[in-house]
């Protein structure tokens, strides 16, 4: 193979140095935010917000909604949030864009997103997250799907709702129950059975039989997608979340300070329910604007008639 050529380049140690973070440091590190709430933030005062309400991580989007083609985040915010706050960083990079990724890791952000919140730059193939120090972040739907993310090297699985920051936490419910009940079902099986279940859903069998004796995943597993409130937050975590993702939407309001901290606070007593009750007071009429809307709700209804 030609020393100059394009895959020698992406295997290339001066780039993507692996034997500096093995596997068992990169699920180290994600194990760190076990139990926390990472926020998706835009802009410097969101990333202090986030910080001072007791974010376990914040992960930097691009301000506003992108027409076309999302993309990574500009490496110059990243710098300016990187300055400001002292909480572990991540950014997303699209699917299978791993130029993208070691840009990212070049700046130095804590984590990598490879996310299907943005377009997709390679709709067959993911990136070998083996080939980078930083840990990899990767969303599922079931539990096939995470671990063959895990396989390709991903340190923390994102199981994954609904993607337009509207608060619809149902999409979320659904896939973290699809999850958990696969994992139950395998529990069950006998030995015998796994190879069978493992084909099935399209995964390594050495990680399926791994599921199998721990009873959940090998790696951390939050959740995403439509946790706008603490009652949403406590939801995934009674669940078996190990913790969650919150939209930047959240600061959309009158007190984002109040909001914030009090998902931050749900996640860390999500048995409680005493402050459940105080961190859901007086947020209501500052989440309004992520209600569905009537159309939605109608359709909703017509459909369970």
């Amino acid at each position: 193979m030609a020393e100059d050529g394009a895959v020698t380049l992406y295997n290339n140690s001066a780039i993507t140095d692996a034997k500096k973070n093995p596997f068992s440091i990169k699920a180290g590190l994600a194990q760190m935010l076990r139990g926390g709430t990472i926020f998706e933030v835009t802009s410097v005062q969101q990333a202090k917000i986030a910080e001072e309400a007791g974010a376990c991580s914040i992960i930097v989007s691009e301000p506003g909604l992108r027409q076309g083609i999302r993309r990574m985040p500009d490496p110059s915010l990243i710098k300016e949030i990187k300055r400001a706050v002292s909480v572990p960083l991540m950014a997303r990079a699209r699917v299978g864009h791993f130029v993208e990724a070691q840009i990212l890791e070049a700046i130095g952000v804590d984590y990598i997103d490879e996310s299907e919140l943005l377009a997709l730059a390679d709709e067959d193939n993911f990136i070998n997250k083996h080939n980078f120090r930083c840990p990899f972040i990767c969303g599922c739907r079931n539990l096939g799907e995470a671990l063959r993310r895990v396989r390709e090297g991903a340190a923390m699985i994102r199981t994954q709702g609904e993607l337009l920051g509207q608060g619809n936490v149902a999409e979320t419910v659904k896939n973290v129950r699809n999850v958990m009940k696969e994992v139950r079902v395998l529990n069950n099986m006998d030995e015998d059975e796994v190879f069978a279940f493992a084909k099935k859903i399209a995964a390594p069998y050495d990680l399926v039989a791994q599921v199998k004796q721990m009873g959940r995943l090998p790696v951390v597993q939050f959740a995403a997608g439509g946790i706008v409130t603490p009652a949403d937050a406590a939801l995934m975590m009674q669940l078996g979340c190990d913790g969650i993702f919150v939209g930047s939407e959240v600061f959309d309001s009158a007190d984002p300070y109040k909001r914030v901290s009090g998902i931050v606070q749900a996640v860390r007593h999500y048995n409680d329910p005493h402050v459940l009750v105080e961190s859901s007071c007086g947020l209501e009429g500052s989440m309004a604007e992520l209600n569905l809307d009537e159309d939605r709700i109608e359709q909703f209804g017509r459909g369970g008639e």
